[in-house]
């Protein structure tokens, strides 16, 4: 396969990206067609670049958001506010007091007061560490799907789907059922090529169930043309959410 960047003629030494989740198709798909690996950072309005990834120095994995930059700490807490050992999965937070981090949100005493566990500053958004020290974003938690008891993330999801040779967009919710709490509900945009049939689905929703956990693979699929998108080219699934609640109610 001709690299884009010798299709182009483009000069790439390095490329960043922020603000969104990279995943790991993006980053493969650099890799292989500009010839680069992308290094994603990771921070908040509320405290900025606490991790990153510098692929010039080995620091780099796909599907990470990479490692903390040398002299903030960062953690995956548990609701006691304690930090939680590797492969569990809870919220991402700093430890304050940081350089870089907020100190109040302004007049809004009981919203900063909210920010904070104890020494550690929330970011709303769910993670795991692994063995290695990187961290991968589960999702924001609103984000999170409770089924049968799982905390699901559906970034995980949404990257599996995408490898599946006849999708082409997908994003996935938790859709509101009695039993379970929630069941895992996926949008997908199909490729050109492929057929929005029930033997379509099944090939699909089969492909999950046996490359992640038998929890987490779409219990409901729906084919649609297109995602509500950010301008990051970012599924937006609240917008989803709100779809799916209404077909419930």
């Amino acid at each position: 396969m001709e690299r884009s960047s010798e299709r182009f003629d483009l000069k790439i030494r390095s490329i960043g990206s922020g603000s969104e989740s990279l995943g790991r198709e993006v980053y493969e798909w650099a890799q292989e067609g500009l010839g680069v690996t992308i290094n994603e950072f990771y921070g908040q309005t509320e405290c900025n670049l606490v991790l990153s990834s510098c692929a010039w120095f080995g620091v780099s994995q796909p599907g990470a958001i990479d490692k903390p930059v040398p002299g903030y700490e960062v953690a995956v807490i548990g609701v006691d506010g304690e930090a939680l050992p590797a492969g569990e999965k809870g919220q991402i937070a700093v430890r304050r007091s940081d350089p870089v981090m907020f100190l109040e949100y302004w007049k809004r005493p009981e919203a900063t007061e909210q920010k904070f566990a104890g020494d550690w500053m929330l970011t709303g958004d769910q993670g795991v560490v692994d063995e290695d020290g990187y961290f991968h974003f589960v999702g924001r938690d609103d984000d999170v799907i409770t089924s049968a008891g799982y905390r699901i993330g559906p970034g995980e999801i949404e990257d599996c789907l995408i490898a599946h040779p006849a999708v082409a967009l997908a994003a996935v919710v938790g859709k509101p059922y009695p039993v379970r709490t929630e069941i895992v509900k996926a949008f997908i945009v199909l490729k050109e090529e492929a057929e929005a049939t029930p033997e379509t689905a099944e090939e699909i929703r089969r492909y999950v169930r046996d490359r992640l956990a038998a929890h987490e693979y779409p219990r409901e699929i729906e084919f649609v043309e297109d995602l509500p998108m950010t301008t990051m080219g970012k599924a937006i699934r609240k917008a989803l959410r709100e779809r799916v609640r209404a077909e419930v109610v």
